[in-house]
């Protein structure tokens, strides 16, 4: 029989963090809706093309059309969008090269980084795969067996993913003015950079590019195993499944530091190799 007053804990804390996750939703709304409504920095005369230079009379500037291509290539080479991680693990946080001179994200380009990871191809068969893991586990056994229970338990894996990356990410960073991106050392010897890469877990980074405590990291991580426990069944509602769940997504988020770290290096290994 389950205890009435554990009961009625468990029923306040999912109305709590319902509300809390409103709140944090409606406040980077606000966020996002008052970076657009802000004045549009004037518009600078373009440059002259090659073309427009035509039509003027003027000679076609080789060397400026030279100079713009060259810092295209460099501007392209200094952040890669997303080489995949051996082909298939999105990376689309990373600033590969710490010499880059980056410049902050926006609101709206936080939210937009949460949603590539978040949706991304990879994640599909992923939660797939993780919820054949629970099912054979019989993880919330409430839920049963059979496709149903699978359905229910990809479901439930998957919403775990889109919150988690919304909420570390997009959420978070926003409120907190924190870039979550992941800065590789890129430099130095394995111990150093592993040893570096494990602690980017606490050691956040401001808009600014001031260190400070990785606030979005943990806070993040606590909101979306708190929301988790509103969709499982109330066998699974108690500290051991939330606290299991908010260790299991840090391991997995120090894991990703590793691979994000040490990948260039690997891709360029079997690029020399080929």
């Amino acid at each position: 029989m389950t205890d009435p007053i554990s009961g009625t804990i468990v029923r306040t804390s999912a109305r709590a963090l319902r509300v809390i996750m409103l709140t944090l939703v409606f406040a980077a709304v606000s966020v996002t809706v008052a970076q657009g409504t802000q004045a549009a920095p004037q518009s600078t005369p373009a440059a002259q093309t090659p073309e427009t230079q035509q039509v003027t009379g003027q000679e076609p500037d080789k060397g400026a059309s030279e100079k713009g291509k060259n810092s295209d290539k460099k501007d392209d080479s200094s952040n890669p969008k997303n080489d995949r991680i051996f082909l298939v693990i999105p990376n689309y946080g990373t600033v590969e090269h710490p010499t880059a001179n980056v410049a902050p994200l926006t609101v709206k380009q936080k939210f937009q980084t949460g949603a590539e990871g978040a949706f991304d191809t990879y994640s599909v068969p992923l939660a797939g795969i993780v919820a054949a893991i629970s099912q054979a586990k019989n993880d919330d056994a409430q839920w049963g067996q059979g496709w149903g229970a699978y359905g229910k338990r990809y479901a439930a894996t998957y919403a775990d993913t889109v919150i988690g990356s919304f909420m570390t990410t997009g959420v978070f960073p926003s409120l907190l003015h924190q870039d979550p991106r992941y800065f590789r050392m890129g430099a130095g010897g394995f111990r150093k950079r592993s040893w570096y890469a494990l602690t980017r877990l606490v050691v956040g980074r401001t808009d600014a590019g001031k260190p400070q405590f990785n606030y979005s990291e943990f806070m993040g991580n606590a909101t979306a195993a708190g929301i988790s426990l509103t969709y499982h069944t109330k066998g699974e509602r108690d500290f051991s499944s939330f606290g299991g769940d908010y260790a299991t997504q840090i391991a997995i988020d120090a894991f990703a530091n590793e691979l994000k770290e040490f990948w260039p290096d690997i891709r360029h290994k079997l690029h020399k190799n080929k």
